[in-house]
């Protein structure tokens, strides 16, 4: 599906000059995602870079073992700087890229990633700018592994991912949190219940509400 530039200029305000907006309205695929819906896979050869319009889309790392470890989220008007850099080396990605929630995309082929670089300012800024936050993603994720013990991490996760929502309510289980933090279900349940008897997260059966604060 196609959007007008006019679309364009309404769903990313501010962002590009109106001659780019006019090339994303013709080159852009328009996608909507369903919750749980895989963007990118591991081992896949990227075609296109999302820009999110809407929605959150959560950015996981596998291992061998099939476990996932979450890296960041993407919201609105970001776009995934692993896409970006499997674009431009023509390499397969070595991440998962999952829609978190009804999430809205433009899909930008990959063979115009580099050639709008040196065409529009505002594209190679949007770019730069992407690398910039995703390094600081994962610089937060290496010393949340390396300097902060599993409790931590886990009020931090709940932190980010209930910010990525826009609600103190997730729905979700202990099991996809062990997931993506790369631990047991066990674990999860064991800190969340020590969480909950502090006054830090109610619990219900595959939903967490979280008040904030530390352990």
């Amino acid at each position: 599906m196609k959007l007008s530039t006019d679309q364009l200029r309404e769903l990313l305000p501010d962002l590009f000059e109106f001659r780019l907006l006019e090339e994303l309205a013709q080159a852009g695929e328009f996608r909507t995602l369903d919750s749980g819906t895989a963007l990118i896979r591991p081992g896949e050869f990227i075609r296109s870079v999302p820009i999110v319009l809407s929605g959150t889309i959560k950015v996981l790392r596998p291992d061998t073992e099939g476990r996932e470890a979450l890296l960041y989220y993407l919201g609105s008007h970001d776009s995934c700087a692993m896409s970006l850099t499997c674009c431009v080396g023509r390499r397969a990605s070595e991440v998962a890229a999952v829609a978190e929630e009804r999430t809205t995309v433009l899909l930008v082929p990959a063979e115009q990633v580099d050639n709008w670089l040196c065409q529009y300012p505002t594209w190679k800024a949007f770019i730069f700018r992407t690398y910039q936050r995703r390094f600081e993603n994962l610089l937060e994720t290496v010393d949340s592994v390396i300097f902060h013990q599993l409790d931590q991490r886990l009020l931090e996760y709940l932190r980010k991912k209930t910010a990525a929502a826009g609600s103190h309510t997730l729905l979700i289980t202990h099991e996809e949190i062990a997931r993506e933090l790369a631990t047991s279900r066990e674990v999860v349940s064991r800190l969340l219940k020590q969480l909950e008897k502090n006054g830090r997260v109610a619990l219900t059966r595959n939903k967490i509400t979280y008040y904030g604060g530390a352990m």
